[in-house]
């Protein structure tokens, strides 16, 4: 990979207000753009509001279209590769909590998710495709909250190629304290054990539907080590460099690179 600088933001979003939280959103990918930031990711579900009430989305396929296209026109407009999320419908009418990833030259694709909480599952579909994304030299991942307790989910998206895993959330609850020290307890695990970077942003505030946030954003090195971060619960942009030395500092490290000694012919379940 390259050098690339990121923004991971920590953001309020009102359920159902889609125009107003893409308005919010401009003015952090403004703000991230005079920082140098080239790629910006916002939380799980940032455009539509998180909610696991079931009247809370529009199940419109055309709804859903019009967000995405919004988005691309966000990212041509500023020249920045955005990671955004949405409550978005399929032609069949299913609903899946997905993440786009849209560039300044009209490109975009969708991470839906594919580990649904216990509350999601009578409101989103779960998806089956773990697909990996490209820009700006670097290739990279998606994992959505839930997703990321789901350690091979991780490793499987190491094997085929990515030197970033962006790990957007919607993780209510706590204080920003306590929901740090929660993702301590596992994404560091993730960055190490498979040696590549983890960007983790969250949700913050009241979304006007019963839940509360307590943001925290967290980037963290092929080596484990915290490299940014924001626990101070309030709206925000962590703006990281991400640094190639750092991958390959490790990947050339024959005792610190496990993936090369994995054993595929083992099976263990």
């Amino acid at each position: 990979m390259k050098n690339i600088r990121i923004a991971s933001v920590i953001s309020r979003s009102l359920v159902g207000r889609i125009e107003e939280n893409l308005s919010d959103m401009e003015k952090w990918v403004i703000h991230s753009k005079k920082q140098g930031a080239e790629i910006i990711c916002f939380p799980e579900m940032n455009v539509s509001g998180y909610s696991t009430r079931r009247n809370a989305f529009r199940h419109d396929e055309t709804r859903s279209e019009k967000i995405l296209k919004m988005l691309v026109d966000l990212a041509s407009r500023n020249d920045m590769v955005i990671l955004a999320g949405f409550a978005e419908t399929d032609k069949k009418g299913n609903l899946f909590a997905s993440h786009a990833v849209v560039k300044p030259d009209g490109g975009s694709g969708l991470y839906r998710k594919l580990y649904l909480a216990p509350p999601e599952r009578n409101i989103f579909k779960p998806a089956n495709d773990i697909p990996l994304f490209e820009a700006l030299g670097v290739r990279f991942g998606i994992q959505l909250c839930y997703d990321a307790h789901f350690p091979e989910l991780s490793t499987y998206m190491a094997l085929n190629g990515a030197d970033i895993i962006f790990v957007p959330h919607a993780s209510p609850h706590g204080t920003p304290e306590e929901k740090y020290r929660s993702w301590m307890r596992h994404l560091p695990a993730r960055a190490y054990d498979n040696s590549l970077f983890i960007a983790a942003c969250n949700q913050t505030g009241d979304n006007g539907k019963g839940l509360e946030f307590p943001g925290v954003a967290v980037v963290i090195d092929p080596s484990g080590e915290i490299v940014g971060r924001s626990v101070s619960g309030e709206e925000g942009v962590v703006v990281t460099d991400l640094l190639s030395d750092r991958l390959r500092h490790v990947r050339n490290h024959r005792m610190r690179y496990f993936l090369p000694n994995r054993r595929s012919d083992l099976i263990f379940f």
